[in-house]
Parts: structure tokens; sequence; C-alpha cells
């Protein structure tokens, strides 16, 4: 099912959902469980699925949606002030999927959505321990498990999918910027062959579209970018040059005195920024400690994102080898001015 963007797939994808269980007798299966500060778009479907606070607090959210623990070993360490071993963690947050659908009854669950990589969270890559577990918690409980792509989608992560990269099998996929490199607006819904054989053999016609989807200007262009990628070999360089590069000089940045974790896939990238790295302390949010160092970023012609007290970085997935030294030496720059400013 094709759109104009990520929120509108991701609409889409709540439609499908429950349209899929009304199909299999089951319309009883309406809650879909997504995570804490997940971000799955702006409209008011998309937003509720998604698991930000503030943005809730500006629009509600809609009923029969629900989140749970989020796979943020940093940010846990921090807030328990303590060190944590990884990849315990990681299934502790996974294991908080199956306890959700354990107190809501599995009658009731409809699906689990999330983003290989959490994107505008933070760049909040889980542990190794916390994909497959996920996996099995779905296949074990029997609910659809739906991929958000529109971040990992089409190359950023080293492979065409982050599902290819972490070997998942979705139900549902969204897609949206990286089907045109962002030169025109598009996404979609991409749909596993059981959920299209049950809406067509049970359901018939799905009263389902938008204005614009597949539009041909869009969708022309959509075809030319993903031609050039392939004819290019784009994402194969990504992943065996420039984002091994990316990666290598990305933790020689966890080396400065205001870095307390520097992590990353393919051509993703974040910084957390702590007041002292030694205990996981974080800086006090009135600090503005983020976007104080993404002044200093814009004041230095570098381009990071402030989620927070984390820099986030994705580059063009055609960065050379020679522009990302650039882009560390002018990171540290700024992290050494953020430090002074900071005291």
């Amino acid at each position: 099912f094709f759109s104009s963007s990520g929120s509108e797939a991701n609409d889409t994808v709540l439609r499908t959902i429950w349209r899929y269980w009304d199909l299999m007798g089951q319309p009883e299966k309406r809650i879909v469980i997504s995570r804490k500060n997940a971000y799955h778009g702006s409209t008011i479907a998309a937003s509720s699925l998604g698991g930000m606070d503030e943005m809730h607090a500006q629009g509600g959210i809609i009923p029969n949606i629900v989140h749970v623990e989020q796979p943020y070993w940093f940010g846990k360490r921090c807030e328990l002030g303590k060190d944590l071993e990884r990849e315990e963690f990681g299934r502790q947050a996974a294991q908080s999927i199956a306890d959700k659908i354990e107190e809501l009854g599995v009658d009731k669950v409809a699906a689990f959505i999330a983003e290989p990589v959490q994107g505008a969270g933070g760049v909040i890559v889980p542990p190794e321990s916390y994909w497959p577990e996920v996996k099995k918690i779905c296949e074990h409980y029997g609910i659809l498990l739906v991929a958000d792509e529109v971040i990992c989608g089409f190359g950023r992560t080293g492979e065409w999918f982050g599902t290819d990269y972490y070997d998942l099998k979705p139900d549902l996929m969204t897609i949206a910027k990286g089907l045109s490199s962002g030169y025109l607006p598009i996404g979609g819904v991409m749909v596993a062959d059981h959920i299209v054989e049950t809406l067509v053999s049970k359901g018939g016609e799905f009263n389902h579209g938008y204005t614009y989807s597949g539009h041909p200007v869009c969708a022309a262009v959509a075809i030319a970018n993903l031609k050039l990628m392939q004819q290019q070999n784009i994402v194969e360089k990504v992943r065996e040059s420039t984002a091994p590069y990316l990666q290598k000089r990305l933790r020689e940045l966890g080396e400065h005195p205001l870095v307390g974790e520097a992590r990353g896939i393919g051509m993703l990238g974040a910084l957390e920024l702590v007041a002292d790295k030694d205990n996981y302390l974080k800086f006090h949010k009135d600090q503005n400690v983020g976007l104080t160092c993404r002044e200093f970023c814009f004041e230095n012609n570098l381009v990071m994102r402030a989620v927070g007290d984390t820099m986030i970085i994705s580059p063009p997935l055609v960065i050379s080898q020679e522009e990302i030294d650039i882009f560390m030496e002018r990171t540290w720059k700024c992290l050494d001015l953020t430090q002074q400013a900071v005291g």
C-alpha cells in the first residue's frame, strides 16, 4: 500500500492489522504493543503508536495502544546508577513484551511494532540478545510483527533493510524516505503474502488509500533512485567499506571525557554526553547540553541532531572516508567547545 509518508504508512498498518484479525474471526485482537520513546510518525494514529510523551501530551493517544520497555542499555545503566550486563538487559527488554501480553491477554493483543534501530529516539541500538527473543515471543503468542523501516530501510544499516541485518521476518513493514532518497515524498507498507491472502480471499476489496498513493512522478523517481543504488553498489560499499570505517572513527570519540557512550551500526551513530562517564551520571536536563553542542556544531559547519543530551548522526550513504575524517575532526572540536561551555 503506497502512501506519501511514513506517518501515513503506519496509519495504514493499524487499519490493516485490525482488518486482518477481523477477517480471521478474532475482532477482539485490537491492542498493538509499541515501545517507550519510539517514533512512528505525526498523525494521531502514528503518534499514538510512537512512545514519546511530549507528542502524547499535545494530542492524546487513541485506545488499544500500549508501550513497553525500550532496549536502551546505556539509559538503563544511568537510571540504575550501576553497571548492567548488556545481553541480560536485552533479554529483560524483550521479556517486557511477553509480560505485557500476559497482562492484557493474548486474545486481545494483535501486534508488536518497532524500528530495528530506534532512530529519532536517539539511535537506540538493541543488544544482540534482544531481537532473537522478540522473534520467539511473537511466534509463541501468535501476534503480528511490524517493522518500521522508515529510518533503517534502503541501506542505512549496511543491508537493504534493518530486518535483513537482524534476520527478522516481519508480517508488515513500513517504508518511506529511503525509497526515493528523500527527493520526492513516497512511502508505503510491504505486506506479507499470508496477510494479503486473508485480506483478499476473505475480505474482498480493502477500502483504503490516499489521494497521492503511488503518484506516478514520485514512483518514477523512486524507481530511478533504486536503480542508481543498485548500479553503483551503494549498499555494498556501505556494508564493506564506509560503515565499518565510520563506526571505527565513531568509537574513537568515545574516548572524549564528555562522551559516556559512542554507539551505532551502519550509517547511524550516537554520542551520549554525560557529566561523569565513570559513574554513568547524566547532566540535569535544564542545562540543555545537547542543544549547546548542536549550536557549536552549526557554527563549525557540522550537522548533528540533539535528542536530549544524545547527539545523533545519519550521514549520506555516499559519504567518503575522507569526509568521515573531516566529520570526526569537527565533532571532536565541538565536543571540546561544549565541555568548556558547561564547565
